[in-house]
């Protein structure tokens, strides 16, 4: 595997996508984006477990049950969640606008919002700008659709990878939003990967499951579950490989690369955290399966008392110790090893070592500084 540089959403082969201002911001930075595939393609999603779902995303889920889709629109600034059936026909529309001006199915257009909850969208705004969005489809503009999903992020998310499969060059390419409300299950986080590999719709399913299971779903900055979040993986075939239809080595190979990608995206939304200042890897080992060493190592990533000794550069072992023993897991202090690299560093590594089994998880969290409490108590 190697990481292309400078790689985009649009490295894969039959992809363009653009990034433009609609005036959703108010500040006037890039809020829409859109992600075509020059065909309609297999495509796997997977959504917030939350139960108030917003409505683009409520949409995508309907759209999304035949696992095929050519588009996928985004908008910043505004997250179109408890908005009603107003919202929901906002979504529609968006969803009919694009499949009319691409001249593709509506039902293949994945609509996602990311941003303020609560406030009507205002589908003028879209309206007026997905002319001049997609006149500037291209596949070098890849980093302004990566641009156009920010919200409070700091940086834009992007990479692309390029594998080998059956003699063939693939490539597997992403963008990423989020930097707040970030809790496995998912988070205030949108992720659209795109790829010119061959594989069956079924089986692309299972591969970004996994692939989620050990990323987005292994990180957590606050704790706090959104409305909106989704990861999206479109495989449109250009690459010319023998189609993935099991899991033979080709869907191995495949998988591994999708992790890569999603890993690091992953990592890029912990390192932006709001008001982050450390990067905190929680590894722990000797679960009796992987979802329990999840567990652990997830009430250790959001113990508030954990990240604000990280922020203070207090290594104090006492708080990971009573994170884990609140589980009631049957830990003791004769049954669990907490080793530290040091707090005074912008990365930390904690490491809890159990007797429960021979199991681990690693999960990725950031601090606890009073900048987070400034950005999200001024949030609007």
């Amino acid at each position: 595997m190697k990481v292309l540089p400078k790689g985009s959403v649009t490295s894969a082969k039959g992809f363009t996508a653009n990034g433009v201002s609609a005036g959703i911001k108010k500040s006037g930075k890039k809020d829409l984006s859109l992600i075509v595939s020059a065909v309609p393609c297999p495509t796997a999603g997977v959504y917030t477990k939350n139960s108030v779902k917003a409505a683009p995303l409520v949409l995508a889920q309907k759209y999304l049950q035949n696992n095929i889709s050519q588009a996928v629109i985004c908008n910043s600034g505004n997250a179109n969640c408890f908005t009603g059936k107003q919202g929901y026909s906002v979504a529609q529309k968006t969803a009919n606008l694009v499949g009319k001006l691409l001249s593709i199915k509506p039902q293949d257009v994945i609509v996602a919002s990311t941003g303020i909850i609560g406030k009507q969208l205002p589908f003028e705004k879209i309206a007026a700008a997905t002319p001049t969005l997609i006149k500037g489809l291209s596949a070098d503009n890849g980093h302004a659709a990566a641009l156009g999903i920010l919200t409070t992020d700091l940086i834009g998310k992007e990479i692309a990878v390029t594998i080998s499969l059956g003699g063939k060059k693939v490539v597997i390419g992403g963008c990423a939003k989020g930097s707040g409300m970030i809790q496995p299950d998912m988070a205030t986080m949108l992720c659209f990967i795109t790829t010119d590999a061959a594989i069956d719709k079924k089986i692309l399913k299972q591969a970004l499951a996994y692939a989620t299971d050990h990323s987005f779903n292994c990180i957590t900055v606050d704790g706090c579950m959104s409305t909106n979040d989704m990861v999206t993986v479109m495989a449109n075939g250009f690459a010319g490989n023998a189609i993935i239809k099991s899991k033979n080595e080709d869907f191995q190979k495949f998988t591994a690369a999708l992790t890569y990608v999603c890993i690091f995206l992953a990592k890029k939304i912990v390192l932006d955290g709001e008001g982050a200042t450390k990067f905190i890897e929680i590894k722990v080992e000797g679960g009796k399966d992987f979802n329990q060493a999840k567990k652990i190592a997830l009430a250790i990533a959001n113990s508030n008392l954990v990240k604000t000794a990280a922020y203070g550069s207090n290594p104090n072992w006492g708080r990971v110790a009573a994170a884990v023993g609140a589980l009631n897991l049957g830990v003791t202090e004769n049954t669990i090893k907490i080793t530290f690299s040091s707090f005074a560093k912008k990365h930390i590594k904690i490491n809890v070592l159990l007797r429960l089994g021979k199991h681990k998880a690693i999960v990725y969290t950031s601090d606890l500084s009073p900048e987070y409490v400034h950005i999200n108590g001024k949030y609007t």
